[in-house]
């Protein structure tokens, strides 16, 4: 299993981050994504430029403090943790961290540098 942490700071108040990240119908922010469909509360798939799907289960959605789902497309399967902090300078911490598995050697190679990448388009 590859594993990758990252934690960032951002500048405003918890609720907008929450509903920035929370909020499937609006995602226009991620440059990665043709488009997201929302299959009920708990499933979502995402797909990418090229049209190719992820699917994602909710496994905890606690508000302003945790959300976390299980991911799964054909190349990986793992999850994704992300907590939120308010620190005492008014900003907010994500500290997130994503755990993929692969069966494909070369995925394997490219996995780590490919979610830090991805994490930091966060």
């Amino acid at each position: 299993m590859v594993k990758s942490n990252i934690k960032k700071e951002f500048n405003c108040n918890i609720e907008k981050l929450w509903s920035v990240i929370t909020d499937n119908t609006k995602y226009a922010w991620r440059s990665d994504l043709s488009k997201i469909e929302i299959i009920d509360d708990k499933h979502f798939i995402e797909y990418a430029k090229n049209n190719f799907p992820t699917y994602f289960i909710i496994t905890s959605k606690q508000k302003f403090k945790e959300y976390k789902f299980d991911i799964e497309n054909a190349n990986i399967k793992g999850k994704w943790i992300g907590l939120f902090k308010k620190l005492p300078n008014g900003n907010v911490e994500l500290d997130f961290t994503e755990e993929i598995e692969t069966n494909n050697c070369i995925m394997k190679l490219l996995a780590k540098p490919y979610l830090k990448s991805m994490q930091k388009n966060i």
